[in-house]
């Protein structure tokens, strides 16, 4: 794994307490990314937190965005703070970096670019809830800023099974190297 390990970071995408939720199948899926966490403590390699969140009232939500809208009167009143926060069955150290994007992208609104600059990350290993929304878009803007990627598709999940299949088996091939957490270890 030395190899692997060099300019390498993990990043646990929308493990957030709020999204988790939203999937009640979730246990498997925790249990292969908090595997990837230990995994990637024992190797060295940061552990950098990716959650989505707007300031109270979601001001930066904007009616052209469709996915972010409707559900704009949901975060209206809630507490962002404690939606933002990472599941509670996710590992996570005070030590670990949290960054927090606007969009879907891990990119999008966030300095995520910049702390992995800093760092001299080339390679980022990625897990997150869903597939089809953070990891996705992740992937595509990374692969276009010329990231090496790495997708632990067993340490993703979407609420639909089909569009998860299709994605870590025919769409993210084409830029990323898939492969399970115990294939990466």
């Amino acid at each position: 794994m030395e190899q692997v390990t060099q300019n390498t970071a993990l990043l646990v995408m929308d493990m957030q307490t709020g999204i988790v939720n939203m999937y009640p199948d979730a246990t498997e899926v925790l249990k292969q990314v908090n595997k990837a966490i230990a995994a990637a403590r024992k190797h060295n390699i940061p552990v950098i937190y990716v959650v989505v969140g707007f300031r109270q009232g979601g001001p930066e939500i904007s009616v052209n965005n469709k996915g972010f809208s409707a559900s704009k009167q949901r975060f209206a009143n809630a507490n962002m703070e404690e939606w933002m926060k990472i599941h509670p069955e996710v590992l996570h150290d005070a030590k670990d970096m949290i960054v927090i994007k606007r969009r879907v992208s891990a990119f999008t609104g966030s300095d995520l670019e910049v702390v992995l600059r800093a760092k001299d990350i080339k390679h980022i290993v990625l897990t997150g809830i869903a597939t089809s929304g953070v990891v996705l878009s992740t992937t595509r803007e990374a692969a276009d800023k010329d990231y090496r990627i790495s997708i632990l598709s067993d340490a993703c999940a979407d609420n639909d099974e089909e569009v998860h299949r299709v994605l870590t088996t025919k769409v993210f091939p084409r830029q990323a190297d898939v492969m399970t957490v115990d294939e990466w270890l």
